[in-house]
C-alpha cells in the first residue's frame, strides 16, 4: 500500500522509488548513507554507512549524529506505508545510547512484522492514538553493536468528514 503526500519529495511510487528518493535526499548523501534495501512490503529496511573523512569525528570514529540519521526515519515511513492513507504517523521521541566507538561500516536494519502492524492498526482504531515504540541496533561489520537507537511514534487514525 502507498500513502500519497502530495508536494513531498518522499512520497513513493514504490520500494524501489523509496529506496532511490531516500538514497538522494542531501543529509543522507552528505552522512554517507545508503539504503541498500527496502523490502516490497515496507516492512524490512537495511542500511549502512562506511566510515568516511567527512563524517568521522575528532577521534576518528563515526560522528554521532550520522549514526543517530540512518536510524531516523525508516519505522515511520514503513507504518505510513503499511497502515495507509487513514493514519497520520509521526515521530514523536528518539534516544541513542553509544555503547562503543564506531568504526567501519555501520550497519542497522529495520523489521516491521505484520502482527505488529495490525496490533497497532487495532489499537488506533479503538483508542484513536497509540504511541509504539521500536528499537534497533546500529553494529559494525564484526556484528558488533555499537548504538542502540529507541523509537516513539505518533499513530493517529484520521477523522473524516
Amino acid at each position: 500500500m502507498n500513502a500519497k503526500r502530495p508536494g513531498n519529495f518522499m512520497r513513493p511510487v514504490g520500494a524501489k522509488e523509496l529506496r532511490r528518493r531516500v538514497n538522494l535526499y542531501p543529509p543522507y548523501l552528505g552522512a554517507g548513507i545508503r539504503v541498500k534495501r527496502i523490502s516490497e512490503d515496507f516492512r524490512t529496511v537495511e542500511v549502512e554507512m562506511p566510515l568516511r573523512w567527512w563524517n568521522r569525528n575528532y577521534v576518528g570514529t563515526h560522528f554521532g549524529g550520522s549514526l543517530y540519521s540512518m536510524c531516523d526515519p525508516f519505522y515511520m515511513l514503513m507504518l505510513i506505508h503499511n497502515l495507509g492513507p487513514d493514519y497520520i504517523v509521526w515521530d514523536k521521541a528518539a534516544t541513542i545510547r553509544f555503547k562503543k566507538p564506531g568504526k567501519g561500516v555501520m550497519r542497522a536494519t529495520f523489521h516491521l512484522p505484520a502482527e505488529r502492524v495490525e496490533e497497532i492498526r487495532e489499537q488506533a482504531e479503538r483508542e484513536g492514538k497509540v504511541e509504539p515504540q521500536f528499537q534497533v541496533v546500529v553494529m559494525d561489520a564484526e556484528g558488533n553493536v555499537v548504538a542502540e537507537v529507541d523509537k516513539v511514534l505518533s499513530v493517529k487514525k484520521k477523522i473524516k468528514g
